[in-house]
């Protein structure tokens, strides 16, 4: 007798991204709720199990929903500005521009657009680092995405809390309320050891680990970090991280664009995931992390697209195929993180990377209904050659555009249907954003205007 389940999807291809990497030409979903019920093909699939919504995807691929493993969203209403600036640099003039500007408003409208940007690019999982959380987390729960979101702490004044104290005071209660939640994991996120004390890294380490959430941190993104790491710290970057207890908690590592084999071993040995930006780290010439070494000693990875300021987009087709192409690059070697392994870590690997891996990444029975249906008959994906059964991920990988992506599905939920958001006013999110730009425009022209200004503004100087 059949079993009753809400939806059937079938007729397309099924990537699984399981850990046998199994591959339905003809495959099939059956999804009840928020839930996968079953995958394989959809021979089996239609005899096993009913629903009263058959859903036919002939001539299409199902993937899991991308995962996004690092960034910070609402930064998309800085998108553009102070470009081509050396990091320390660059982070000099945003940060002011964050204090004058940055609200829970801001925060929410920054989510708004970058929810928006993501879904067309078939993401449906992301892991956050920024101000004011609780609100990104309100926006993002509305909008119907999967979230890590770490409320970032850091030793001097922030938009949301004027001392490191505050901040955590802010996370505490961001964790209490949000835990447990179906979309939204919080964390903690200390912005690095470079912005922050031995004690407050310290408090930062204890509370995740009451909570028993995630902490998410910047770790070795450039070399002028580790080498001032070594001069006041007389160690690299992870091991003095770890000796303040950082890598005693479920840790989510972005960027480590410079680290030595010891301290990838480190990482792996501490059940740590690592963010790997390639876009972001090539912008900023901050390095080409060694992604193969760390694949090859085990470590989770992840790819992220970074903060939209400094990318300057939230495309995961345009970075996991530069993953890729970067990490044969760093070893000289052609074979390295090949195009089935690059769509691992942009999917299950990211998953995993968050300690989110039970849940999403994959479509297997019981994890949740977070799906990608892409369209591959573009010009651009053609001709397509069958002979060699994992030719899907080299289409997905080297040739597939976030223009291809056709529904998204997240939870169990529609957020993109025929390549129609249904759950973000993107037009109203747009000219909502070129009303928040006139403002910086403005206050940047003030700042420029004069030296004294210029000064007050960088530095807070009084007259």
């Amino acid at each position: 007798m059949s079993q009753q389940v809400d939806t059937i999807w079938h007729g397309g291809m099924v990537v699984t991204m399981n850990k046998q990497f199994d591959l339905f030409p003809e495959g099939a979903l059956a999804i009840s709720g928020d839930s996968i019920v079953a995958v394989g093909p959809a021979a089996e699939i239609l005899e096993a199990y009913t629903a009263p919504e058959m859903i036919d995807f002939n001539g299409m691929v199902l993937t899991p929903g991308l995962v996004n493993a690092h960034t910070h969203i609402p930064m998309t209403l800085f998108r553009g500005l102070n470009d081509d600036l050396r990091l320390d640099v660059w982070l000099g003039y945003l940060m002011p521009l964050e204090r004058e500007f940055v609200t829970p408003e801001f925060v929410k409208l920054g989510a708004r657009v970058a929810c928006a940007e993501m879904i067309r690019s078939g993401i449906t999982s992301f892991a956050d680092m920024y101000y004011f959380e609780e609100s990104i987390a309100e926006e993002t729960a509305e909008i119907g995405m999967r979230a890590l979101l770490g409320q970032t702490v850091l030793v001097f004044p922030a938009p949301d809390a004027d001392t490191y104290e505050d901040a955590l005071v802010l996370c505490r209660r961001f964790i209490e309320r949000w835990n447990d939640h179906p979309l939204i994991q919080p964390a903690v996120a200390p912005h690095a050891w470079y912005t922050g004390t031995p004690e407050m890294n310290r408090a930062c380490a204890d509370l995740a680990r009451a909570f028993d959430v995630p902490l998410h941190t910047h770790v070795s993104e450039t070399a002028l970090e580790v080498e001032n790491s070594r001069e006041q710290n007389r160690m690299r970057v992870v091991p003095w991280i770890d000796s303040h207890g950082i890598l005693h908690t479920k840790l989510l590592a972005a960027h480590c664009v410079h680290l030595d084999q010891s301290e990838m071993f480190m990482l792996k040995e501490a059940g740590a995931g690592v963010a790997h930006c390639p876009s972001s780290n090539l912008k900023l010439a901050s390095g080409i992390a060694a992604v193969g070494e760390m694949l090859d000693l085990g470590l989770q990875v992840g790819v992220g697209t970074d903060g939209p300021a400094s990318n300057n987009d939230l495309d995961m087709f345009e970075e996991v195929r530069l993953a890729a192409l970067l990490a044969k690059t760093k070893s000289n070697d052609p074979t390295v993180l090949p195009a089935r392994e690059a769509f691992r870590v942009a999917t299950i690997g990211g998953a995993e990377a968050m300690h989110m891996g039970d849940v999403t990444g994959s479509l297997e029975p019981g994890k949740r209904a977070d799906i990608a249906v892409m369209e591959l008959d573009g010009i651009h994906n053609q001709p397509q050659f069958n002979n060699n059964p994992d030719a899907i991920y080299s289409r997905l990988i080297y040739a597939a555009k976030s223009t291809d992506v056709r529904h998204v599905v997240c939870n169990g939920r529609w957020l993109m249907r025929d390549r129609q958001l249904l759950t973000v006013d993107e037009n109203g999110a747009k000219a909502d954003a070129a009303v928040v730009a006139a403002r910086i425009d403005a206050f940047v022209l003030e700042r420029e205007s004069s030296p004294y200004n210029k000064m007050v503004f960088l530095a807070g100087l009084t007259r």
